[in-house]
């Protein structure tokens, strides 16, 4: 299930719908550091992830009941400061759940760097000296 989440997400960030900063998938929840392309909205972006997730793997795995809760939690990147604590926060996460003893270990997450990742939106403003050096 998580190999088939990172596809569809990869496969809606080809076809547009979204840039993809960082992730983790969990085996209770995701953590995604996005960019909503100009004319969508958070919602669709969310409809088309999560409803085309749950639609394939209904498909492959024969899933009829509910996969998703019916809401999701957000929070606006103000800055690439920010941005920089979100990623560590994202990458930390399977860490913190002893799914791997190093963020680059786990193969559900970006920090794996199996992944192709897109640049973050130039209108962040820049991060501290301290921010892009406190995370490593």
């Amino acid at each position: 299930m998580s190999e088939l989440f990172c596809e569809m997400l990869f496969h809606y960030r080809d076809a547009g719908k979204l840039r993809v900063h960082a992730f983790a998938v969990m085996p209770n929840h995701v953590h995604l550091l996005i960019t909503v392309p100009q004319g969508m909205t958070l919602e669709r972006v969310m409809q088309h992830v999560k409803g085309g997730f749950s639609h394939e793997a209904g498909k492959r795995f024969g899933i009829r009941t509910p996969i998703w809760q019916k809401s999701f939690v957000d929070r606006r990147v103000r800055d690439a400061s920010e941005c920089v604590r979100f990623k560590y926060y994202i990458h930390q996460n399977p860490v913190r759940a002893r799914l791997a003893t190093k963020a680059e270990q786990y193969v559900f997450s970006s920090a794996s760097l199996r992944f192709r990742l897109d640049e973050l939106p130039q209108r962040l403003k820049p991060p501290t000296f301290e921010d892009a050096f406190m995370h490593r």
